[in-house]
């Protein structure tokens, strides 16, 4: 499976994930988003920037919903909860925002 992006096609695993990490260009989360009908704005980017952080800078684990929901907090000086984080991807936020941030799939439940 395959995505074009900039002529290029992009290799995907078969439920959409990059193959490679190195692949991944806010241009291509961006089409990714768009073919999923999703407009980023700044707080998916936050989260995006978040999810891809901890990936590379975490050993490669993927963050879980509720890490997403204390960071997001701090991040927007606000108390938010699950809800606001599915607004912005409504399929999950760890999987759909870390397909989207270009993160493999991750295999565990509930990420860390």
């Amino acid at each position: 499976m395959a995505i074009t992006f900039e002529g290029k096609d992009v290799e995907l695993t078969a439920n959409g994930y990059l193959v490679d990490i190195a692949d991944w260009s806010e241009g291509l989360a961006k089409q990714m988003a768009a073919e999923e009908d999703i407009e980023l704005t700044d707080k998916h980017w936050d989260l995006i920037n978040f999810l891809r952080d901890q990936f590379i800078n975490n050993g490669g684990k993927n963050p879980n919903t509720r890490a997403l929901i204390k960071e997001m907090g701090t991040t927007w000086g606000e108390k938010i909860g699950s809800k606001d984080l599915y607004n912005l991807f409504p399929q999950d936020p760890s999987k759909q925002g870390g397909r989207i941030s270009g993160l493999p799939e991750s295999k565990r439940k509930g990420g860390y």
